[in-house]
């Protein structure tokens, strides 16, 4: 469950290079599929990074959202708020200043958050994708 103190917020650039890399690191060790990392520092005050992955099954985004705040926790000290992880169609994992979505292929395209950042389409999900997958209720 997530808690309901906001994520920590450095204010050293090194801090958060140093997290956005950690991000982008555990997600290509855990075999992230698209993963893209949308610069927001000077259009958004939420974040510096948002980073949009996709996983193979709710369990490989599970896993992969439990083990990159395990990291964020173990090497860098800060907690992190996690949404989404009962069902893990979609994961929202608030590390500060990197925001990171994690998704199964057909929910990303769905929702398709890179168009709503305007850094382009989400991937579209994969020829053996059924078409009841397509809804988000799936």
């Amino acid at each position: 469950m997530a808690s309901s103190s906001p994520a920590y917020r450095a204010s050293e650039p090194d801090e958060v290079e140093a997290l956005h890399k950690l991000v982008l690191a555990s997600l290509d060790d855990d075999q992230a599929v698209d993963t893209i990392s949308i610069p927001l520092a000077g259009k958004s005050s939420i974040a510096d990074h948002m980073v949009i992955a996709s996983g193979r099954s709710t369990r490989q985004v599970a896993s992969m959202a439990s083990k990159l705040a395990e990291k964020i926790k173990g090497e860098l000290g800060r907690s992190t708020r996690i949404e989404g992880l009962p069902t893990a169609d979609w994961v929202l994992i608030d590390a500060g200043d990197v925001i990171v979505h994690l998704f199964r292929p057909e929910v990303r395209s769905f929702y398709n958050l890179e168009r709503m950042w305007a850094f382009g389409d989400a991937p579209p999900p994969t020829p053996d994708t059924p078409p009841a997958a397509l809804t988000p209720d799936a």
